[in-house]
């Protein structure tokens, strides 16, 4: 019974809730005004190379996910600490961040965005674009 997975997690509170299409109750915000308090913040902090995928009707995980590096370690540990404080202050979100210590792929789960914080040769040995872009499509994602 797939529908029964609690396979999503409150942001708020951290606890788990059912698949994301049977939430009773809807945040205050859509995934569209998160997605762009998102690229407006990384986009303060010089991030570069930031692309925008959309997952809608590709993951349950999310609606959108947001790709970008920093210079150095140092800079991709403040772009993502002050997403997350932007995020919560303007949004009310307590975002799940991993990778912060060394730096080089910070992952910021901010429910119906994820993103991915790289230093460049990281995200070079990655390439996540690549996995999660339609093949042939590589600006889809809209580089910014």
């Amino acid at each position: 019974m797939e529908d029964d997975v609690l396979s999503h997690s409150d942001p708020a509170t951290g606890l788990p809730v059912g698949p994301r299409a049977n939430r009773a109750s809807g945040p205050d915000y859509t995934a569209e005004q998160l997605l762009e308090a998102v690229l407006a913040s990384v986009d303060d902090d010089k991030a570069e190379g930031i692309v925008q995928i959309d997952l809608r009707g590709r993951s349950d995980v999310a609606d959108y996910m947001v790709i970008c590096s920093g210079r150095s370690s140092r800079q991709v540990a403040a772009i993502a600490e002050k997403l997350a404080d932007r995020i919560k202050q303007g949004f009310g979100l307590v975002c799940k961040m991993e990778g912060k210590e060394t730096g080089d792929w910070v992952l910021i789960d901010a429910g119906d965005v994820i993103v991915h914080v790289f230093r460049p040769e990281v995200r070079e040995f990655y390439q996540l674009e690549k996995m999660w872009l339609p093949s042939g499509d590589a600006l889809r994602g809209s580089v910014v």
